[in-house]
């Protein structure tokens, strides 16, 4: 990545979604694949013009269309929100983090087996 990656807004991290899906469109495309009510033909494509300024996305254009791509995998995007969660908010620990969900009283049986063997396997390959 060229720039320091940065945090999207709830409405880039809707448009970056929509990209990742559909790897690259036009944002009639992208206006398409969002939910009703659906913004403005004239919003959505500011808000792609923002994750372009962000390095987000890029664009090949097409006469006088563009047609906009991920310049950033949704894996690495999902890495750079997990490592500022950690570091925002469970001082740096990931063991806190993971207390903080292992103590929600949301979790299954099942979601603890599931953990439980995620863990299993990962010491299995150490």
């Amino acid at each position: 990545m060229h720039m320091e990656m940065r945090s999207l807004t709830r409405a880039e991290a809707e448009i970056m979604k929509i990209l990742w899906q559909l790897g690259k469109a036009f944002v009639k495309d992208i206006l398409a694949q969002m939910a009703d009510p659906k913004p403005a033909y004239t919003t959505v494509a500011t808000f792609v013009r923002i994750l372009e300024k962000k390095e987000m996305v890029a664009h090949k254009t097409y006469g006088n269309t563009h047609e906009y791509y991920p310049l950033v995998s949704e894996a690495d995007y999902r890495k750079h929100e997990a490592k500022q969660l950690v570091e925002n908010y469970f001082e740096n620990s990931v063991t806190s983090l993971v207390s903080f969900f292992l103590n929600d009283s949301a979790l299954t049986e099942s979601d603890l087996d599931d953990l439980a063997a995620f863990i299993e396997k990962k010491r299995a390959r150490k």
